[in-house]
């Protein structure tokens, strides 16, 4: 890694999460960017960038006034995958990050093609017609539902 500042500010939030016991970790972009003397897109960046579900990392955010980035480290255990992604939900899910994880768990073969295609659908916004919070809520609660029910049958 070179020393440019995103690569400073990667490898900063990767310490905290290794110093972590929750695999967590909560931020401020704001406080963040006043830290490393960048505009806080930067932070942006690095989060959509290099926390990715393909890196191993779900990240949840909440804007406004005491809004926060979450960032959890999903373990990559290929046996442990489903149990880990269980844990690693919390209570509400973005389309965008539900669709990203089960995309990861078709890559993985832990789901087949049309279960993927299914899943997908179920937790599309068109279709939980409801406003937020309640539908990332709802989304979350569906996915880990199926997912229980996938892993206890996984052969």
């Amino acid at each position: 890694m070179g020393n440019n500042i995103s690569d400073i500010i990667e490898q900063y939030l990767k310490r905290i999460l290794e110093e972590s016991d929750f695999d967590m970790v909560e931020i401020q972009r704001s406080e963040l960017a006043e830290q490393f003397h960048c505009v806080p897109s930067q932070i942006n960046y690095v989060i959509s960038t290099r926390f990715t579900v393909d890196h191993g990392y779900i990240v949840e955010s909440k804007r406004g006034g005491g809004g926060y980035i979450r960032i959890r480290r999903v373990k990559l255990d290929r046996e442990h995958l489903v149990l880990e992604v269980l844990r690693s939900l919390g209570d509400e899910i973005s389309q965008a990050t539900g669709e990203a994880l089960i995309e990861r768990l078709y890559r993985e073969s832990w789901v087949t093609r049309r279960e993927a295609q299914m899943l997908q659908n179920m937790l599309r916004r068109e279709v939980l017609a409801v406003d937020l919070p309640l539908r990332d809520k709802l989304r979350a609660k569906l996915l880990y539902g199926a997912l229980q029910v996938i892993a206890a049958h996984r052969d």
